[in-house]
């Protein structure tokens, strides 16, 4: 029997309640709090494992922890984290009953670069639990990072948002802007809202 992070596949394929949810995720976050497959574990203040409800229709996925993040250990919780509130609350969905987020890395890189090659194929396995124990109807991708990663695509954003996508674990994807993108140039953000309403629709049908 394949595991997946010690979860047998098995039980992955299942369906099960919400407190089986969280005792998956939370056996998945133990291992990602014990993490040293990449240098950035020496660098970060905390792991940023994921927040939300496990049994969420809508899985968000970011790229990486911000500095915010990286000092609360919660994703989205800086001015990025306002405007995705404020994003999902303006298509008639809340945060802490319709969504989970959670990021391609668990750790922030140094100076808030780009995710490197290396430790997105390190640190994605937690990930891939975390959609397989979550079982989204809707996935959103937040960002080029986590829109490559989800579509398997290596295209560019603007090639891969505005339409809904078959992810690559058979999900319906949208990928959009990452909020940071959006607060360093506005003009986005009406884009970034038809996204939104998008996976709302999805949601819906």
């Amino acid at each position: 029997m394949k595991e997946v992070l010690g979860v047998s596949e098995v039980f992955l394929g299942e369906r099960y309640e919400v407190r089986d949810k969280r005792s998956l995720l939370e056996a998945i976050r133990r291992q990602v709090f014990q993490c040293r497959k990449c240098p950035l574990y020496r660098t970060k203040t905390n792991y940023v494992f994921g927040d939300g409800n496990p049994d969420a229709g809508l899985m968000l996925v970011g790229e990486a922890p911000g500095r915010d993040e990286d000092l609360q250990g919660i994703p989205f919780v800086g001015r990025a984290g306002k405007l995705l509130t404020e994003l999902l609350e303006e298509a008639g969905l809340d945060r802490e009953k319709d969504v989970y987020i959670a990021n391609v890395l668990k750790c922030r890189p140094p100076g808030n670069r780009d995710p490197k090659p290396d430790e997105i194929a390190a640190c994605s396995p937690y990930l891939d639990a975390q959609i397989r124990i979550i079982k989204p109807r809707v996935l959103g991708a937040l960002g080029r990072y986590s829109g490559h990663f989800l579509s398997g695509q290596n295209l560019p954003l603007s090639s891969l948002r505005g339409r809904v996508l078959q992810s690559i674990y058979g999900i319906k994807l949208v990928v959009t802007y990452h909020p940071a993108a959006i607060l360093r140039n506005p003009n986005l953000i009406d884009r970034s809202r038809k996204d939104f309403e998008l996976m709302l629709k999805l949601l819906r049908e």
